[in-house]
């Protein structure tokens, strides 16, 4: 590996202390620090006193050590205008001094955003990274020695604090150090999405295949989607148990990625297969519908609504059995009476009480199964259009118009389930026990069901596990990423982890018990 990769591999991003007594939580704004050597009369007295120390952490991580380091504005200018001297074609960039107006709440971020982008610059360029003072500022050769001041009393204005090595997350009792990128061969990528990539790959000690969903942090926290990411992993974690719901294997972390080691399915999106095919007669719509049924009724049941129900999300296994992913939008800790208002999901499947902004319940969730229903039935969604605006005013006003081309029983479950008035709703009074009990379903034995002893009425035909035919051939011919099986541990690369992303993403790491594992 060249220098210019090792370098690259390094990111710093800075957090303002918050209180002159430190707290061991870690907080991220700027703090009021008194100096205790204040002379009556002494303009810079004056000014520390009436102005706060701004005192950033940088955390730092090299091979299986990590640590952090606390530094004030003052170093940072004292490093960069050596570093100027010596390299003076760097274009090296320091937020400027600032006397009046440094509590502005835009000003400290800014100032931060900034000193983040000077790290960058230093770490990411070869020679500059190796420099002694890059080196020593970054506490790298002896890092025993970083500024460590989260067990004194009051933070002075001090360079001799002693440091400790320490962990960067708090992974709780599921942490296993053996469950790491390099564990994993990646052979391709089969899908896309906001936050990175979903890639196939073969565990090199089990032979297993999976799917593994690879999220930047970065990205993750630049759209404030942490609390979803987090709620997708927990959501994932209490769906081991079910037969329709994608099950979580590992998941862990490393400084600047977050990992999704999940079930491996190979027969193609619903979505995929109605662009194909246009619609589906009404047993094969009957059947994918009754099993995602039971997977939002389970759902329902540990008081998790999923709020995404759509064409893109349900995959179909190698067998014709659908699977419901991408957990981040899910709402947890909502009862039977429970309601929420965020405005989210997906414009041709938005619920009117979601469109007008009122506090919705687990009714939506059947909503988006009648539009689902409805789409596999008749080919487009129920209220559709190319406009958003008018399709969001269809959705709010237009009657729900039903071709009797479907039977009787369909036409009754999607004017059931496609209510403008959550109250009026299949599925209102008793959850999945009125959608289960619905005439539409009345061919359905449920425990068959659930056990898939029922054959699927499509066979996606895959002649094994590398089997990609069913996946969009732009990912599949997409080079895999090298970063993304590179662990630090492994390449004894020198890395700075973001502190922030590792406070928010704490105990995001998960291997499953041995009595919950996959066989």
């Amino acid at each position: 590996m060249s220098d210019i990769e090792k370098t690259q591999e390094l990111t710093v991003t800075l957090e303002e202390q918050l209180s002159k007594k430190v707290s061991k939580t870690i907080l991220s704004k700027s703090v009021k620090i008194k100096t205790k050597k204040q002379k009556k009369g002494n303009f810079w007295g004056l000014m520390k006193f009436m102005f706060p120390l701004q005192v950033y952490k940088v955390m730092v991580n090299n091979g299986r050590k990590s640590w952090f380091i606390f530094r004030r504005y003052n170093e940072f200018h004292s490093l960069h205008e050596k570093i100027k001297k010596l390299y003076p074609d760097s274009n090296l960039r320091l937020p400027g001094k600032k006397i009046f107006g440094n509590l502005d709440p835009d000003f400290i971020q800014q100032r931060r955003e900034g000193l983040d982008n000077f790290i960058q610059e230093l770490v990411t360029h070869p020679q500059i990274s190796q420099n002694p003072d890059v080196r020593a500022f970054l506490a790298l050769d002896n890092p025993r020695n970083a500024q460590e001041p989260i067990d004194n009393d009051t933070f002075e204005d001090s360079d001799n604090m002693n440091g400790r090595d320490i962990n960067p997350v708090n992974l709780g009792p599921s942490e296993r150090q053996s469950v790491k990128p390099s564990d994993f061969e990646f052979l391709k990528v089969i899908g896309k999405g906001s936050f990175g990539k979903v890639l196939l790959a073969r565990n090199k000690h089990e032979g297993n295949i999976y799917a593994i969903k690879v999220l930047q942090k970065q990205a993750i926290m630049k759209r404030n989607e942490v609390k979803h990411i987090m709620a997708e992993r927990n959501v994932l974690l209490k769906n081991v148990k079910h037969p329709f719901l994608v099950g979580l294997h590992y998941s862990f972390q490393t400084p600047d990625k977050l990992y999704f080691v999940l079930d491996y399915v190979n027969g193609g999106e619903l979505f995929f297969h109605l662009q194909r095919e246009r619609y589906f007669p009404e047993q094969r719509a009957k059947f994918y519908a009754a099993e995602m049924a039971s997977a939002i009724g389970y759902l329902h049941s540990l008081n998790i609504i999923y709020r995404d129900l759509k064409p893109e999300n349900i995959l179909l296994d190698s067998k014709g059995h659908i699977t419901l992913t991408d957990f981040g939008l899910c709402k947890e800790g909502i009862d039977h009476s429970g309601t929420t208002n965020t405005f989210c999901g997906t414009p041709e499947y938005l619920a009117p009480e979601v469109l007008r902004k009122q506090p919705y319940d687990k009714t939506v969730d059947w909503w988006c199964l009648g539009a689902v229903l409805y789409e596999m039935m008749y080919g487009l969604p129920p209220f559709y259009s190319r406009d958003t605006a008018e399709m969001y005013d269809n959705i709010l006003y237009k009657p729900l118009r039903l071709r009797t081309n479907v039977s009787a029983a369909a036409r009754s479950i999607l004017d059931g389930l496609l209510q403008k008035e959550k109250e009026n709703r299949l599925g209102a009074k008793r959850d999945f026990q009125e959608i289960k009990h619905h005439a539409f379903f009345a061919d359905i034995n449920w425990d068959d069901l659930d056990a898939k002893k029922i054959n699927p009425p499509y066979n996606p035909n895959v002649s094994g596990q590398l089997d990609l035919k069913h996946f969009d051939p732009e990912f599949v011919r997409e080079p895999v990423p090298a970063s993304v099986g590179r662990s630090m541990d492994s390449c004894k690369l020198v890395s700075a982890s973001v502190m922030e992303a590792d406070n928010m993403f704490q105990g995001f790491s998960y291997v499953p018990p041995a009595e919950d594992a996959f066989s």
